[in-house]
């Protein structure tokens, strides 16, 4: 994306006439689609959730989880055992990226961090109701809208002391190494460009040659860790934190495991919610190594499970179809090799 000056050197300027007689100028890049605009977001806003009167609660199944309606029968929110991420009920927002795939994703849910992880009766809890009154009314930038910060083109947007904290990413340097084109190894400190100590003792300086770089893992730790504050770890050891790598991510990482590997395609598409985390094989044979991860964002306005990632492509964090359909479903690269899922 734009971690690099010379990677946006262009390769032709094509005048284009449309029907009404406007001139579009597309400008055509030797390893890009044509250029679009980023990433859409639009909403409209529904009748409005009530968490202040009488709630009800109904335990459901696969996986276990707590639905909350309020009085007029509407859910509220979905609260999974052993999870922090949350789907509260809210307006309804399209995401689009215009610039890799024609797809959109509708969605009228809003993923929020708890305090705590979930367990039966947690309704119970002195925290829930005032947590639950703020998280229904709340219109901040949720974990989805936070995702969408770092696609190609987002605007940069900077801190009180001046730190780039979102924005156009891209996934990590050219490398002649690596057998993707781009280097791995790129973490959310990398893109900040800040040293970083972490709860497990670990401390970490960023790579220059990664700055404003996120890899599948890191953007994942962007968004939850840094941007929400998920707790981060700095080993891939078992832990209260996100571990670093995607492999560690999906067999020791916090929540609850949705979807168990089993070396074959997972197809239980009807387990996951908005935020759940995706985790795929990658290479010429799918495989049972988990080497991909990837946040689900929903079914798409064609009826398929759609994901977003950080890969090489792409040149960072997309759910567009460049060099691969983001899907879970259907003839895809990857959802050949889409194994597990979890909820954290």
């Amino acid at each position: 994306m734009v971690s690099q000056s010379n990677k946006w050197m262009w390769a032709a300027l094509v005048v284009v006439l449309v029907a009404t007689g406007a001139i579009v100028v597309v400008a055509l890049r030797p390893d890009r689609a044509p250029v679009s605009a980023p990433a859409a977001l639009t909403g409209t806003q529904g009748a409005p959730a009530d968490a202040s009167g009488e709630l009800t609660y109904e335990r459901l199944t696969r996986p276990a989880r707590t639905q909350v309606s309020d009085a007029e029968g509407r859910v509220l929110a979905l609260f999974t055992d052993g999870a922090r991420t949350v789907r509260v009920s809210g307006p309804e927002r399209t995401f689009g990226e215009a610039r890799f795939t024609h797809a959109t994703v509708t969605t009228d849910g809003w993923i929020r961090l708890a305090p705590k992880p979930w367990k039966a009766g947690a309704e119970r809890e002195s925290w829930f109701r005032p947590w639950l009154s703020r998280m229904v009314k709340d219109r901040s930038p949720d974990a989805l809208a936070i995702a969408m910060q770092y696609q190609d083109g987002a605007k940069a947007r900077k801190d009180a002391k001046g730190i780039q904290y979102a924005g156009d990413a891209s996934f990590g340097p050219y490398s002649a190494d690596d057998p993707d084109g781009r280097a791995e190894n790129s973490d959310f400190y990398d893109y900040l460009g800040v040293p970083w100590d972490f709860p497990d003792g670990r401390h970490e300086r960023p790579d220059k040659a990664h700055f404003r770089s996120l890899d599948c893992s890191g953007f994942i730790r962007m968004v939850y860790g840094y941007r929400m504050k998920y707790p981060l770890l700095g080993t891939n050891t078992k832990g209260p934190g996100l571990p670093r790598r995607a492999f560690a991510l999906a067999a020791v990482g916090p929540g609850t495991l949705l979807i168990p590997s089993t070396g074959r395609p997972a197809r239980d598409y009807d387990l996951l919610q908005e935020g759940d985390l995706v985790f795929f094989s990658h290479g010429e044979e799918a495989g049972p190594t988990i080497q991909h991860s990837g946040i689900y964002i929903g079914v798409d306005d064609s009826g398929h499970h759609r994901f977003m990632s950080s890969r090489v492509k792409a040149d960072g964090p997309t759910f567009g179809d460049f060099g691969g359909e983001s899907l879970l479903d259907g003839p895809s690269y990857w959802s050949a090799r889409f194994l597990t899922a979890r909820r954290i």
